[in-house]
């Protein structure tokens, strides 16, 4: 026996255990010291999905070279979806802080509405206050280039450095996620069949809804008289993207705003082309491209999103969704394997002593 053996205190169990601890340990550890990049591995999983059918099509159809494939599709998602969303977003941004710092004419613009009801409803530090909030608000939910250049950088390389080796390293990353995710092989092809659709209907369906409504209410603003409808536009871009408010916090005070200046025709004319136009297209194309695409019920995007971006900002947009699809994949799959299991338990012969001892009660 070594004297290793002989001096160790713990039983095999018992070190078996503390292993465990170890492990859980160092991996909190881990997860907490990275936990304000979360973003960015979270952004890498989300553009592996969305890159892995042009990856498979050229790599494992064609035979093209994995490395410049991975580069390419890395520099297409830098310039076509990286630079120009961070330029985008601190641009609107800015613009929001800017209306925070001058905002007599929106006071005034309140002034007039009250007079108009001849109630009065607000004061001025409430309604800066109030303005104030939501660019904050915001400002969290959206990473700027402007709120921290360093930050920014880490978190666009962490993103581009970990999408880079999950493509070159495809089959050891899968490998490892099917070796150490305790599932069987079926539960993992739910789990990534709804990885794949919550992405569909989430990010590209989203975008897409997103993109109509910003430019249905552009068009509409500046059919009717609102000022600088193309920033309205990308303003409405971006509201299309929260749950259940959407472009109504867009159009709504466009409208109010054309109330307060007299023009009651262009005020209707917003309403009316909003309530009727804007907010049904929404509703039916969230709800189409939701099931069309990726097959996932309107309830769980509703709720989903609204979960996600509260906890993980922009990202929470497909990552909200995602854990409810998954908790309810999860279920579905506890709910059968204890029904096989009784299944298993009912047609299993039981022993010769259990049979008489029933026999006899």
């Amino acid at each position: 026996m070594s004297p290793t053996t002989e001096t160790n205190i713990y039983t095999p169990r018992q070190r078996y255990t503390l292993l465990i601890v170890a492990l859980i340990v160092i991996g909190l550890l881990a997860v907490y010291g990275l936990l304000g990049y979360l973003t960015a591995f979270l952004g890498a999983g989300i553009l592996y999905v969305v890159f892995r059918p042009w990856f498979t099509a050229l790599v494992h159809k064609r035979n093209w070279n994995r490395t410049l494939v991975t580069i390419m599709l890395i520099v297409f998602a830098l310039v076509v979806l990286v630079i120009p969303f961070f330029a985008l977003t601190s641009l609107l941004i800015d613009r929001l802080r800017e209306l925070t710092q001058h905002t007599d004419e929106i006071l005034a613009v309140v002034q007039r509405i009250e007079r108009r009801l001849g109630i009065q409803v607000t004061e001025q530090a409430q309604v800066r206050q109030l303005l104030q909030q939501g660019a904050t608000r915001v400002s969290q939910w959206v990473p700027t280039l402007a709120s921290s250049v360093l930050n920014v950088i880490v978190i666009v390389g962490l993103m581009l450095f970990t999408l880079y080796y999950l493509f070159t390293q495809e089959e050891a990353f899968l490998s490892g996620v099917h070796r150490y995710l305790p599932f069987r092989e079926s539960t993992m092809r739910e789990l990534s069949e709804s990885l794949k659709n919550n992405v569909n209907a989430n990010v590209l369906g989203q975008i897409l809804v997103a993109l109509v409504q910003g430019i249905l209410t552009g068009i509409t603003l500046w059919i009717f008289g609102i000022p600088t409808p193309l920033f309205w536009t990308l303003i409405a871009f971006f509201m299309a993207f929260i749950p259940v408010l959407g472009t109504p916090l867009v159009w709504g005070p466009a409208a109010i705003y054309q109330f307060a200046q007299g023009q009651n025709v262009q005020g209707i004319g917003i309403l009316v082309v909003g309530f009727v136009i804007i907010i049904n297209a929404d509703n039916v194309l969230r709800i189409w491209l939701a099931k069309g695409m990726g097959n996932i019920h309107p309830w769980v995007t509703l709720v989903g999103l609204t979960l996600g971006v509260e906890i993980f900002g922009i990202v929470g947009l497909v990552i909200g969704p995602l854990l409810l699809s998954y908790f309810i994949v999860l279920m579905q799959v506890f709910a059968r394997e204890n029904r096989a299991h009784r299944q298993a338990e009912a047609t299993t012969p039981q022993p010769l002593a259990k049979k008489v001892a029933d026999s006899a009660s």
